[in-house]
């Protein structure tokens, strides 16, 4: 017989006078106590934890999910954004979550190339997938992942429509970037991007990770070299500037989430629970 203002005023009394405490008791609630742990650490914008299932730790369809549900936010907007992406699988399991829409006011831009150096193209471009599925205008970047010089790069970037594509990356006002670890499992040797002995090479001069195929090392500096000097990608987004969302989960990239997140080369951060508590642990 008590009505709901006074009960929602007993109860806000009680709270403040320390008489009664709230807890969920919920998985999620130990994610979001993760995600914040990892946003107050490093300084991020924020940091999304979903819960890892533990009958099938390395499926990454939760953090997918996630990513999606951030990306549906931004395309549900009616002021123009520039959304810019990177790729890989958990990039695109993201894109195949989303939803059908019409946005045609945005502009989806590739941040990399997506041509092999056998001429075919990668598997992971994602960019003509997200342009069908919002309805948005795209501008892909037909180009190899590594050119063969320094000097070759250079040539490539002064193109016209690659220099259009380059200016749109440097406006972008939200860009979601893969995190890729590099050791063995790398991706970018799994996908033939690098051969053993370049990403022996590279782990020798303290490359733990890359996102965009720019290698960095465990403080996130891109290391200097002729690697790095021919990564075709646009330059890694300002986190100053606009929102640079990076995505990564699974033990074997702790080392490259750790470089990402100590160097500030993302300012939000999506993840699962597992991943996220060796990241507090390390």
């Amino acid at each position: 017989g008590v009505s709901r203002q006074t009960v929602q005023r007993l109860v806000s009394v009680a709270i403040n006078q320390r008489l009664i405490k709230v807890r969920m008791e919920h998985p999620i609630a130990r994610c979001m106590e993760l995600g914040e742990a990892i946003k107050a650490r490093f300084g991020l914008d924020g940091c999304d934890v979903v819960p890892t299932d533990p009958s099938v730790p390395k499926r990454f369809r939760g953090v997918a999910l996630a990513g999606a549900a951030e990306l549906e936010l931004v395309l549900r907007k009616s002021e123009p954004q520039i959304v810019s992406m990177g790729t890989g699988r958990v990039l695109r399991a993201l894109i195949e979550e989303l939803p059908q829409m019409s946005c045609p006011q945005h502009r989806i831009v590739s941040r990399l190339g997506n041509v092999m150096s056998n001429g075919s193209a990668t598997p992971f471009n994602i960019v003509v997938r997200l342009a069908d599925k919002a309805g948005a205008p795209h501008w892909p970047m037909s180009l190899p992942v590594l050119a063969d010089t320094a000097e070759e790069r250079e040539l490539l970037h002064s193109i016209g429509p690659i220099k259009a594509t380059l200016e749109l990356c440097a406006k972008a006002d939200v860009s979601f970037m893969g995190i890729g670890q590099m050791n063995e499992t790398a991706p970018a040797l799994m996908d033939g991007v690098l051969t053993d002995q370049e990403v022996v090479a590279v782990r020798d001069n303290g490359g733990v990770g890359e996102i965009n195929s720019f290698v960095y090392n465990s403080h996130g500096q891109l290391l200097i070299g002729s690697l790095n000097a021919r990564v075709v990608s646009a330059p890694l987004p300002s986190t100053e500037t606009g929102r640079v969302i990076g995505i990564g989960t699974g033990l074997a990239k702790i080392e490259a989430i750790m470089g990402a997140l100590r160097g500030r080369l993302i300012s939000e951060f999506i993840t699962d629970e597992a991943t996220a508590q060796a990241v507090l642990e390390a």
